[in-house]
C-alpha cells in the first residue's frame, strides 16, 4: 500500500514514516505541502493520503477539496494540531474520511489507519 505524507515539518513525516514502517507500510511518499503534494497525487496517486492542514503554499482543506474533485475514493486522515469540533466538522465536509489531532502516539496512527480503511472496506497489510 502506497502512503503519501503531506506536511510542512519534516520531522513529523519522518516520526509518521517510522510509526508507518513498523506496522508495515514501506512505500511511502512525502511531500511538503499541498502543491507538491497534487503535483505528486497526479504522477502516481497513492493509496492513502496523511494531510496535514496548516501548510504554506496550498493547505491541507484545499488540498482534500481539489483531489476530491478528481478522485473520490481515495482514503484521506487530516493528522492535524486543529483540534476543534468546527474545524473537525470542516475537514470531513471537505471530504476526509477521518481526523488525527497531532501529537499522536503509533497506536494512534495505526487505529485511524485501519479504522478509515476497514470502513472503506479496503484490506490493511
Amino acid at each position: 500500500m502506497k502512503i503519501m505524507l503531506v506536511d510542512d515539518s519534516r520531522t513529523i513525516r519522518n516520526i509518521q514514516k517510522k510509526v508507518l514502517a513498523k506496522l508495515g507500510y514501506d512505500d511511502i511518499v512525502e511531500a511538503a505541502d499541498g502543491v507538491e503534494a497534487l503535483a505528486a497525487y497526479k504522477e502516481s496517486p497513492p493509496d492513502l493520503m496523511l494531510v496535514d492542514w496548516n501548510m504554506p503554499n496550498m493547505d491541507g482543506i484545499t488540498l482534500v477539496k481539489t483531489i476530491r474533485q478528481m478522485d473520490k475514493t481515495i482514503p484521506m486522515i487530516m493528522c492535524t494540531t486543529e483540534a476543534e469540533k468546527s474545524r473537525v466538522v470542516e475537514a470531513l465536509k471537505a471530504g476526509v474520511n477521518n481526523y488525527m489531532v497531532k501529537p499522536f502516539t503509533a497506536e494512534t496512527l495505526s487505529e485511524k489507519i485501519n479504522q478509515t480503511l476497514s470502513k472503506l472496506g479496503i484490506a490493511t497489510t
